[in-house]
Parts: C-alpha cells; structure tokens; sequence
C-alpha cells in the first residue's frame, strides 16, 4: 500500500522508518477470513441506563475496591457515534489524574497511530475495561474485571461501533476469555461475545513503547483495522 507524505511523518513520529510501509501488508485469505466466536464470559448485573446516567453511575461507583484508592473514575472519551471502538486495559497514573484514557506517552503513540491511517482522537470513542486505576498499575483482578465490565458493554451498546481494537494482551484475553498469546491473536477478525461487534487485536502502545522494533507489526494491525472498516462501508 503506499504511503503518503502525511502518513510518512506520522509513521515517523511512531519511530518507523519508511521502508516498513512498502512491505508486504496483504493479509493471508485464511487470516482475513478467519472469525472467531468467544466464549460466554462472566459479567456484572446489567447496566441498562442511557450515557448521562451511565456516566454519572462510573463516576460514582463503589461495586469494587478500587474506588477506595482511585483520585478519579475514568470514564472515556471521543464521538460516542464512533465507527471505531478502542478498548485498553485500565487507567495509568497520568490517566487517574486528568480523568481521561491514553493521555500519557502511550497516548500520543496512540494518537500518532491513528493518523497514520486517517483517523483522529475525536473521531473513534476510546475507553478501559477498568474504570478505576489499580494501584501500581498492577494487572486488574478477576473480580474487578467482573464488577466492571458491565459498563463497557452498555458503552459499546451505545455507541454501536462497526469495529472494536483491543490493545494489548490483557484486554484482548479478558475480551475474548482465552489464554491465547497475543501473537496468535493478531490479524484475525474475532467477535465480541456479548455484543457480537467486530474485534481486532494489537499491541498496547505502552508496549511499543518498551519494545520499538513491535511497532512494524502495529502498523499491519492497523492497516487491517482500516481495510476492516472500509469493507464495512462499503458492504453498507
């Protein structure tokens, strides 16, 4: 696929060099074509509210112990009608404290990733399993994930995303209720259970930001996740 100047100065700015972009993206007929059907997961009571109430319902949860040591809910952000749904795993310090998903390092990656295939911030809805920051940034438990999940799924109920990407392994595993590694997740069209939307897995930009020489296969990822949705349009 060919880069454009714009696209060349966003795949800069993620620390890939631009003759990654002229390899091979084409996505094997068997992977392309593959959907995966997850397994029931456990889930909270159901949260049937509309997204005034819903918010105010995050903002003021206590259905677990985290709300005992969080500065703040996180809620999410971006176009509540977004056609792109992007789910992480829980809120980091710099996210705890602003009240926003992805606001750190991993978030301008994040943000560099998405304009690399045309999209923005404002354009796709991005949002946690967890609402709540775990403290020291440790893994959610089950229990946590459990009690929180039920918001997400109203979220995605609402927005109606024609296509949801998990970043990175622990929100892709809980989303999908498999051990698989992450490796083994990618460049496949899964399907979220509970709502039956669209999956795509890639890794977590915080992740890239750790192991650099990742960010070539992100790049697939997110050439897939674009070809996803324009399939999507124009089947409809």
């Amino acid at each position: 696929m060919p880069v454009s100047h714009k696209q060349a100065v966003y795949l800069a700015a993620m620390g890939i060099e631009r003759w990654v972009s002229r390899a091979s993206t084409d996505i094997p007929s068997s992977h392309a074509d593959a959907r995966s059907v997850t397994s029931t997961m456990p889930t909270s009571e159901p949260v049937v509210m509309d997204w005034d109430a819903l918010r105010q319902q995050v903002m003021t949860c206590t259905q677990c112990a985290l709300h005992e040591t969080r500065t703040q809910a996180v809620f999410g952000v971006g176009n509540p009608h977004a056609e792109l749904l992007i789910i992480g795993e829980a809120p980091g310090a710099d996210e705890d404290r602003l009240g926003e998903p992805f606001v750190g390092r991993a978030g301008q990656l994040l943000n560099e990733m998405l304009r690399a295939v045309g999209l923005s911030r404002e354009a796709v809805y991005i949002a946690n399993i967890l609402k709540c920051r775990p403290p020291n940034n440790r893994d959610p438990k089950p229990e946590e994930a459990a009690a929180c999940v039920g918001y997400l799924y109203r979220q995605i109920d609402l927005i109606k995303p024609k296509l949801i990407l998990a970043l990175g392994r622990i929100a892709a595993q809980r989303l999908l209720q498999t051990d698989t590694p992450l490796g083994r997740l990618r460049q496949q069209q899964h399907v979220l259970a509970q709502t039956q939307t669209p999956l795509i897995v890639t890794y977590h930009p915080a992740y890239l930001l750790r192991s650099p020489l990742d960010k070539r296969k992100a790049w697939q990822d997110l050439l897939f996740v674009q070809k996803t949705i324009k399939s999507d349009q124009t089947a409809t």
